[in-house]
């Protein structure tokens, strides 16, 4: 199938302001099932140059630079992208050891994968939680991912949350509710406690209602044999062709669709519409 995907953010100020530079994450990435047909960046106003790079992380971003004060902004990406069904767990885990938890990366793919396996917000009762998981599905790699995915889905209430950074694993596991970036950030301190490297992945939904219009979040772990693979514990599966990823990283908070500020002296509200049907 082929999606169609319109993001438009608004941002208001009550007096004029000089925007310095602003970077977006606002372009898909490609994956083997899933590529981009077409691509439009509407920026208001005219910007002086939009820059567009790789990030360390292999994630496009386009850095927008402004000249005259404005007392509005106006960023607007819509994209089509063709997607395909595919089989999520057709794969070889190699080395065959993998195939159950706790297990090492081979050296020439860690060096690579150190910074996504930081434990620094595991506490003991994530990994408390992460081994209790892991035991009911027998200490297998990926039985674990798919029970906990399922278990975060199926056991925690979701909250949408618009503002704010994720929630820390532990408080999220503590209240049993969250929102999906809340989700994917628990799940990530899960794998990464039982040595599994997992990453952040913000994007777009399509085929729940209460995500096609607003940004998502879910979870990539990497798999050797298969790779970086997606799971979205808000949905309690693993990841089809219903996802598009706008950015990957090791940080919860590195992703968001636009990143700037401006000088000056003045209030700001901020409108976002997300609308995502079939091409």
């Amino acid at each position: 199938m082929n999606l169609k995907v319109k993001h438009r953010l608004a941002y208001a100020y009550d007096k004029a302001v000089a925007l310095t530079p602003h970077t977006l994450y606002l372009y898909p990435r490609s994956y083997p099932h899933q590529q981009l047909i077409d691509y439009k960046l509407r920026v208001d106003p005219q910007p002086a140059s939009i820059v567009r790079n790789v990030d360390a992380e292999g994630n496009v971003q386009q850095i927008v630079y402004f000249g005259e004060p404005t007392s509005r902004l106006l960023v607007e990406a819509s994209m089509v992208l063709s997607s395909h069904e595919f089989n999520v767990f057709d794969f070889v885990l190699f080395p065959f050891n993998t195939k159950n938890i706790p297990f090492q990366y081979p050296e020439h793919l860690y060096k690579y994968l150190v910074p996504y396996l930081g434990r620094n917000e595991i506490t003991p009762y994530v990994e408390q939680f992460s081994r209790q998981i892991a035991a009911e599905a027998r200490w297998e790699t990926v039985p674990f991912l798919v029970e906990l995915g399922r278990y975060i889905y199926e056991n925690f209430a979701y909250q949408l949350r618009e503002q704010g950074n994720a929630l820390p694993p532990e408080d999220t596991l503590r209240d049993r509710c969250g929102s999906c970036r809340d989700f994917s950030r628990l799940f990530i301190a899960a794998c990464r406690s039982l040595g599994i490297a997992a990453r952040f992945v913000s994007g777009y939904l399509y085929g729940n209602p209460q995500q096609e219009h607003e940004l998502h979040a879910w979870a990539e772990v990497y798999l050797p044999g298969a790779g970086w693979r997606g799971f979205d514990p808000t949905e309690g599966r693993a990841i089809m062709n219903n996802h598009i990823s706008l950015g990957a990283s090791a940080d919860f908070d590195q992703l968001a669709p636009v990143m700037g500020t401006f000088q000056g002296q003045a209030a700001s509200t901020l409108s976002t519409e997300v609308d995502i049907d079939p091409a």
